[in-house]
Order: structure tokens, then C-alpha cells, then sequence
């Protein structure tokens, strides 16, 4: 069984920065050979993409709405994905999931691609 386990989210005052972290493990679950992704839902609406890593490190895309303040990065011997998020503003609060999929980058930002979701942690930004 595959577990995703999301954690470091709180409240944060706008302007200011949290990390996140996804640690992944399961039996036959190989995190250096999966794309990882980061999603977020806001109350009442549809979970949206956030960023997505490739396997290896090498290539990575973000939603334009956090592109230039949030940077996902991982390590594959910890078997943990990070999202940075800076300069965070008050419609950056939601609860932010992050997710698995095979290793391909073809429609990366459909939440429909992937395959394994954490629990999510919540983020809050005061203004």
C-alpha cells in the first residue's frame, strides 16, 4: 500500500513562507522512478495544480498563479518531496495534496493523471 504523507502547513501571515514536505513510502512503491505533484483545494472549489517534478529532478512546471514564489524539489533517498512557498498571499490558502503519478509529463497539470494522494495539509494566509 502506498502511503503519501503531507506535513509542515499552519498560519502564516501574508508576505511571509512555509515549506512543505511529502514523504512517501509502500512495499512496491519506487518514488525515484514517479513524477510528484502538488495540488491544492480552496474551500468551494475544484483542486488545481500547483507544481509537478519530474523523477529525476531535472524538470519541473508550476501553475502561473505561484510561478517566481513557490519551487518544488525533492530527494529521492529520502523519498520526500518539498514544496517552498514564498511571498504567500491570503488566495493561497487551501488545503495542498500532493500526488503521484507514472513517469510521464503528458497533461501534468490534470489532477485525473495520478494515481496516489496524501491526506493534505492545510495552509492559511492572514492578510
Amino acid at each position: 500500500q502506498v502511503q503519501l504523507a503531507e506535513s509542515g502547513g499552519g498560519l502564516v501571515q501574508a508576505g511571509g513562507s512555509l515549506r512543505l514536505s511529502c514523504a512517501a513510502s509502500g512495499r512496491h512503491f519506487t518514488f525515484s522512478s514517479r513524477n510528484m505533484g502538488w495540488f491544492r483545494q480552496a474551500p468551494g472549489k475544484e483542486r488545481e495544480f500547483v507544481a509537478v517534478i519530474r523523477w529525476s529532478g531535472g524538470t519541473t512546471y508550476y501553475a502561473d498563479s505561484v510561478k517566481g514564489r513557490f519551487t518544488i524539489s525533492r530527494d529521492n533517498a529520502k523519498n520526500t518531496v518539498y514544496l517552498q512557498m514564498n511571498r504567500l498571499k491570503p488566495e493561497d490558502t487551501a488545503v495542498y495534496y500532493c500526488a503521484a503519478r507514472a513517469p510521464s509529463m503528458l497533461e501534468y497539470s490534470n489532477k485525473d493523471n495520478y494515481n496516489y494522494w496524501g491526506q493534505g495539509t492545510q495552509v492559511t494566509v492572514s492578510s
